[in-house]
């Protein structure tokens, strides 16, 4: 399909890239797409960023049929657009489509329109260090319709918004508040889709958190309240005697781009992460003997976020000594570098503009 082009009549100003914030101002255009039964996906375009117009029944706002997707373009030092495994965005895209019901598209004709967007907006890439431009893909249900099925008609968007740090602490370590009273999934369910009913879901624990100054949740399991899953943002990860562990993927834990990239970067320097369940207890104990050295979340909003406080009951731990851990800046460094153009990757982590 070809995709069409319609520029907006002038262009909004660009923000302060030394003050941007994390989701509050966005790009001249968007894309968008559209689908029905008998055309399938259809009329991919670029267009003006402007409202969707939708009736006061439709589905999405009713049923929560909703995914998403979320990764950044990067500025080099040369000007180069840069893209950070676009791929595998687009692919877990469509896994969460197929869980939610939502018809499969063309991953190749999804990165094309993603690359045409950005050539369109491309003065929206921030060159400040350590800013980007944040890519939302979505798709949503939009029939107007009130009953409990999979809708027949559905908005495929990608919109864009120029972003600094995702936390305010930045490249800091940040504090997480370990709940076992409320779950964010369950295996069988939907914890490894990126769906908006599961951010909805988090939102509740994540306000309390926040009442006790920390900054995010780390869930554990829904079934026994024992095992750790991850951060409301992100993948989490745990070296204790100098072993690198993470939770398996079980079905309730999103398969993060950056968790992949960790775990894909550890082999290649003869590191293997252990992907295993790892409890709270084990985490607590291993503090208390000395043996829990560091602990990090993984994510594309914030890249590595170390982990400087955890509380768990009525028990609080520092991490190490409350500072960025060594392997925290270091898969910090290796990927900010690939994205950046600094260094290279791995064959086919970057697209280029």
């Amino acid at each position: 399909m070809e995709i069409s082009i319609s520029k907006a009549a002038s262009q909004k100003a660009l923000p302060d890239e030394n003050d941007l914030t994390f989701g509050t101002v966005f790009a001249d255009h968007m894309f968008n797409m559209d689908y029905d039964p008998k055309q399938g996906w259809h009329n991919p375009r670029i267009e003006p960023y402007q409202p969707i117009v939708m009736d006061p029944s439709t589905m999405v706002l009713h049923y929560g049929q909703s995914i998403f997707e979320g990764l950044k373009a990067f500025k080099s030092a040369s000007g180069d657009i840069r893209l950070f495994r676009p791929q595998e965005n687009f692919r877990r895209f469509n896994r969460s489509a197929q869980r939610m019901c939502i018809p499969q598209f063309d991953e190749a004709l999804a990165l094309d329109a993603l690359r045409s967007l950005l050539e369109v907006d491309r003065r929206w890439v921030p060159g400040a260090a350590g800013t980007s431009l944040y890519i939302r893909p979505t798709i949503i249900a939009m029939d107007p319709f009130l009953g409990v099925r999979a809708s027949h008609t559905y908005r495929f968007f990608i919109i864009l918004c120029p972003v600094g740090a995702y936390y305010k602490e930045g490249f800091n370590p940040v504090k997480i508040w370990v709940t076992d009273q409320y779950v964010r999934a369950v295996r069988g369910g939907t914890g490894e889709v990126k769906t908006a009913g599961n951010y909805a879901a988090s939102l509740y624990a994540g306000e309390k958190a926040h009442d006790i100054g920390y900054t995010q949740v780390l869930w554990l399991d829904g079934v026994e309240l024992k095992y750790v899953e991850e951060v409301g943002s992100m993948n989490i990860f745990f070296v204790i005697d100098d072993e690198i562990i993470t939770p398996a993927l079980s079905g309730s834990i999103l398969s993060g781009i950056t968790r992949d990239t960790v775990i894909a970067l550890s082999a290649m320097w003869g590191k293997p992460v252990s992907q295993r369940r790892i409890s709270i207890d084990e985490v607590f104990e291993a503090h208390r003997a000395g043996r829990l050295q560091e602990v990090f979340g993984t994510g594309t909003a914030a890249v590595i976020s170390p982990v400087g406080e955890i509380k768990y009951k009525d028990e609080t731990i520092r991490v190490g000594n409350g500072g960025v851990g060594h392997w925290a800046h270091k898969f910090f460094e290796a990927i900010t570098d690939i994205q950046y153009g600094r260094k290279q990757g791995p064959d086919g982590w970057i697209v280029t503009l």
